[in-house]
């Protein structure tokens, strides 16, 4: 039988189908291609792109110029742009305002055919600098009440371009899904005095059937209400809000659950396309209308990463309810991941 579960920190209903379910190689497909005659992200097209506002390349080497291996640019089409009023204007019922903020997009290695999960650890380890480096230069202006950061990756999951990147986004306004989270947790904060993804940690270890890795730094695991099929979630287990206040240490034990987990999926699923992304605090901007906001913030927020495979469709009734079906319950897709075989990779 089907099992309705609650998710506290989504704050939504999640169908689980409890019948033999789907194991992953009900998931295996074709991955789409997409086929670039120059890719703008390769070494000596630097020209094609907006000028690097960030990158690891050897001292003294030029800006804009092969030679980097990390590297960050504005996106050419941007979603949002620095330019622009935040000034709310009436239409009739609605509202409207000038699309203010900022689009980046942080190209991970300048080679075309090699993903974040064959990267090495030290490779990876930079990758995660640039992160946490433009997370604290975006935060600095004070229009910015939110930045997300993600990753798509295959064509499937929305990578128009196959070389491996991510992107960060800077928002003038709080998005749904964040506003959910931290409302969640500042709630339950004030009445239990404690995290809620603390006590999600604890008592995922606890249980143990939903647990992929842990190492003692870093716990991944399967949602207990999780929206679509093996998805996971990486937190740290030591209590952080803030992903930008890691130090090189953490970021260097993050670089091994991250890339440990995504071998894993690409062992067990076949190099599925994914989406990543980075859950955290929003930058604190005191507000003269709301100065109760992120009061608590430090202690009642906790950072995370959520990685959701592509492998299910959102149809009807998800469109029409807001509810998501799983065929494939969590504790399945855990012992799926935990028990792969990381020597033999597709």
């Amino acid at each position: 039988m089907s099992q309705l579960r609650w998710d506290p920190l989504k704050r939504s209903w999640v169908i689980i189908t409890k019948n033999e379910g789907r194991g992953p190689g009900d998931y295996f497909a074709e991955r789409e291609q997409v086929n670039l005659s120059a890719c703008p992200f390769c070494y000596g097209h630097e020209s094609r792109t907006p000028h690097e506002v960030y990158a690891l390349r050897p001292a003294g080497s030029p800006a804009d110029a092969p030679g980097w291996q990390v590297r960050v640019i504005p996106n050419k089409y941007p979603v949002l742009r620095i330019e622009g009023s935040l000034e709310l204007r009436s239409h009739g019922l609605y509202e409207v305002m000038d699309g203010v903020g900022a689009h980046e997009i942080i190209i991970e290695s300048p080679d075309h055919d090699r993903h974040l999960a064959q990267l090495s650890l030290g490779e990876i380890v930079e990758v995660l600098r640039a992160w946490r480096a433009r997370l604290l230069d975006l935060r600095g202006d004070v229009r910015f009440r939110y930045l997300l950061l993600f990753k798509n990756h295959g064509l499937e999951a929305g990578a128009a371009i196959p070389h491996s990147h991510c992107q960060l986004i800077a928002l003038p306004i709080t998005p749904p899904v964040a506003v959910t989270e931290l409302a969640a947790c500042r709630d339950y904060f004030k009445h239990r005095e404690r995290c809620m993804i603390c006590d999600i940690l604890a008592q995922e270890q606890q249980e143990g059937v939903r647990v992929v890795r842990n190492d003692g730094r870093f716990l991944v695991f399967t949602p207990f209400a999780s929206v679509s099929p093996f998805e996971l979630r990486l937190a740290p287990l030591q209590h952080s809000h803030d992903f930008a206040t890691l130090d090189d240490a953490e970021l260097e034990g993050l670089a091994v659950a991250l890339k440990d987990t995504l071998l894993r999926l690409r062992t067990v699923l076949h190099d599925p396309p994914y989406n990543l992304f980075l859950h955290n605090a929003p930058p604190v901007h005191p507000r003269a209308d709301h100065p109760e906001y992120w009061q608590t913030l430090a202690r009642d927020f906790h950072w995370h990463l959520e990685l959701v495979p592509r492998l299910t469709k959102i149809a009807g009734f998800e469109w029409g309810t807001g509810f998501y079906m799983n065929p494939t319950p969590p504790e399945t897709a855990a012992r799926h991941l935990r028990d792969a075989d990381l020597s033999v990779l597709p």
